[in-house]
C-alpha cells in the first residue's frame, strides 16, 4: 500500500482515537486536527503523529491543517450537543469540503450511519446522511461508509446495550426492541476505514458495512446477557413507550447522558441493515460474528479497568475493541472501587515484603475471624474457601494461590494484584501499588469489583460496611512498623 499523508478529524473520539494507530501500523503519516490538542496528550501514539489546533467549522485552521494532505477522514458530528446539531453538522461539512478542495486533497473518507433514505429516518440518521451528501457535493471524491451499531467497549450504542442488560433482569420496552439491525465489530469498521484509503474502487461511493448477523435489539441484548454470564433477560414490549420517554429511562438507569441517549433511541425505530454488499469486493474481509464481537469487547474490559492506574501501556490498546483511558466515563462497564492510601516512613522494599507475605499462615492482618467466616461461606457455596493457603510464606509468583485469591500480576516493588476466586456475583480483585516518597513509601490498596447484573450491585453495597471496617485497617497494618518487624 502506498504511503499517504492523512488528516484525521475526531482523533479524540471513539472511532478516531482507535483509527490513528491502525493508520500508523499501515505505514501512513498522520496529522490530527483537534480543537484542544492537549486532549491527545498521553495517547500511546501522540509522539508519532503531527497534532494541529483547529476546528472543522473554521476555514482558516482547516486550510492550514490540510496543507500537503492526500486524504482526510471526517469523523466528527454534533450528536447530543444542541437541538440544532443537524444544521451545524451540514455547515461544518460544507466548510470541510471547501477546504479540502482548496488544498487539493485527493479523497475524503466519512463514517456515517446505515438506514434507507426512503424509510422515514430519525433526525440523527437523517443528519448523518445529509453530511455525506454535503461532503460529496464537490470535486473531491468521497468514500462514505455506513454502519449500524458498532460493538466495542466505549461505543455509545454498545455501552447503552451493556448497561441496560447488566442492570435490568426485567425490561419494559417500546416496540423498537423488535427492530432489526446489523451490528459490526469496531475492528472490522477500522479495517474498512483503512482499506478504502486510496482505493479507486471506493472513491465517490456510499458503501454499507455490517457484520454477518442480522438481529433484533432484543436478540442482541439476550446474546450480550449470555456472553456476560447473566440470566436470560425478561423483555416485555409495550406500544405506548415513546422513544423520547425511553431516552429519559435510559438516562435514569445507565450512565449515558440523556442528550446522548435520545438521538440513539430515536434511531432505533429505523431498520439498519446492509442492502448492498459492494464493500466485500472492494475490501475483502471476513467480519466477526456478533457473539465474537461481544466477547472481544468484554474480554479485557475488567482487566483494563483494574490496571489503568498502574500499567496503561501494558494492556490498553492491544485491540481496538478494548477500552481506552480516553473513553467517556460512562463507558467500559461498571467497576466498584474501594481505595485506601497510606504514607509511611518505611522504605519501599520493606513495604513490598510485607505486601508479598499477606494471607496464608500470616493471615490478613485484621479481622481474621471475619475472613474465616467468609472462607467457610465460600466453601459452602462451592468455592475454594481459605483452605489453600500459600505456596511459600514470603515469595509469590504469577499463578500462585493465596487463600481464595490467585496472583494475577506482579511488578516488584511496584504492584501486586490478586484476582478473587471465591464465589461472588461478578469479578473481584485486591491490588496494592506503591511509590517511593521522601525516603518512605506511598501505598495504595484497592479492592475492585465488576458486578454481574443487579445482584452483583446488591452484593457490593451490602459489603461496604465490612469493607470500611477491614480494608483501612489492613492497609495501615501492612505498612506499620510492628507488622513489618514480624
Amino acid at each position: 500500500m502506498e504511503q499517504r499523508q492523512v488528516l484525521v478529524t475526531g482523533a479524540s473520539g471513539y472511532v478516531g482515537g482507535r483509527l490513528v494507530p491502525e493508520l500508523l501500523a499501515a505505514g501512513h503519516q498522520v496529522r490530527c486536527l483537534a480543537r484542544s490538542p492537549a486532549k491527545l496528550d498521553g495517547r500511546s501514539w501522540s509522539d508519532r503523529v503531527e497534532i494541529v489546533a483547529g476546528d472543522v467549522s473554521d476555514p482558516e485552521s482547516l486550510c492550514a491543517a490540510m496543507h500537503g494532505i492526500d486524504a482526510a477522514y471526517y469523523l466528527v458530528h454534533s450528536m447530543g450537543a444542541t437541538d440544532e446539531f443537524a444544521a451545524r453538522d451540514r455547515a461544518a461539512a460544507a466548510t470541510f469540503r471547501e477546504a479540502a478542495e482548496r488544498a487539493g486533497v485527493g479523497q475524503i473518507v466519512y463514517l456515517g450511519g446505515l438506514g434507507r433514505d426512503e424509510s422515514g429516518l430519525s433526525e440523527h440518521l437523517s443528519s448523518r446522511h445529509d453530511v455525506g451528501e454535503v461532503l460529496a457535493d464537490g470535486p473531491v471524491p468521497v468514500t462514505e461508509l455506513r454502519a449500524a451499531v458498532i460493538i466495542g467497549s466505549g461505543s455509545a450504542s454498545f455501552e447503552m446495550l451493556r448497561h441496560l442488560t447488566d442492570v435490568l433482569p426485567l425490561m419494559v420496552t417500546p416496540r423498537w426492541v423488535s427492530t432489526r439491525c446489523q451490528p459490526i465489530a469496531i475492528r472490522d469498521v477500522l479495517a474498512y476505514l483503512v482499506g478504502v484509503l486510496g482505493n479507486a474502487d471506493a472513491c465517490g461511493r456510499v458503501l454499507e458495512i455490517g457484520g454477518p448477523d442480522v438481529v433484533t435489539y432484543e436478540e442482541m441484548m439476550q446474546l450480550y446477557a449470555d456472553v456476560a454470564g447473566l440470566r436470560p433477560r425478561v423483555v416485555m414490549g409495550v406500544p405506548v413507550l415513546s422513544p423520547r420517554l425511553s431516552s429519559y429511562w435510559v438516562g435514569l438507569v445507565t450512565p449515558l447522558p440523556v442528550g446522548l441517549a435520545r438521538p440513539l433511541i430515536d434511531s432505533l425505530v429505523n431498520e439498519v441493515v446492509v442492502h448492498d454488499d459492494a464493500i466485500t469486493a472492494i475490501v475483502p474481509r471476513r467480519c466477526l460474528s456478533l457473539r465474537d464481537s461481544i466477547e472481544l469487547a468484554l474480554a479485557r474490559t475488567r482487566d483494563v479497568e483494574v490496571t489503568t492506574s498502574w500499567a496503561e501501556a501494558e494492556l490498553v490498546g492491544r485491540g481496538p475493541a478494548d477500552p481506552l483511558p480516553s473513553d467517556p466515563q460512562w463507558s467500559g462497564g461498571i467497576v466498584m472501587d474501594d481505595a485506601q492510601t497510606v504514607q509511611t516512613d518505611t522504605p519501599i522494599g520493606a513495604v513490598w515484603s510485607s505486601v508479598c507475605s499477606i494471607g496464608g499462615e500470616r493471615g490478613w492482618l485484621t479481622a481474621d475471624a471475619l475472613w474465616e467466616v467468609r472462607g467457610v461461606a465460600d466453601r459452602l457455596l462451592g468455592g475454594p474457601g481459605m483452605r489453600r493457603g500459600r505456596r511459600h510464606p514470603t515469595e509469590l509468583r504469577v499463578g500462585d494461590a493465596v487463600d481464595f485469591f490467585r496472583v494475577e500480576a506482579i511488578v516488584p516493588e511496584r504492584l501486586l494484584r490478586l484476582r478473587a476466586e471465591m464465589k461472588v456475583p461478578g469479578e473481584a480483585w485486591l491490588e496494592w501499588t506503591m511509590d517511593p516518597a521522601d525516603g518512605g513509601t506511598v501505598l495504595v490498596q484497592r479492592a475492585r469489583f465488576h458486578p454481574r447484573g443487579v445482584w452483583g450491585r446488591v452484593y457490593w453495597y451490602s459489603m461496604l460496611p465490612f469493607h470500611h471496617f477491614i480494608f483501612r485497617r489492613m492497609a495501615n497494618a501492612i505498612s506499620s512498623p510492628s507488622e513489618l518487624a514480624s
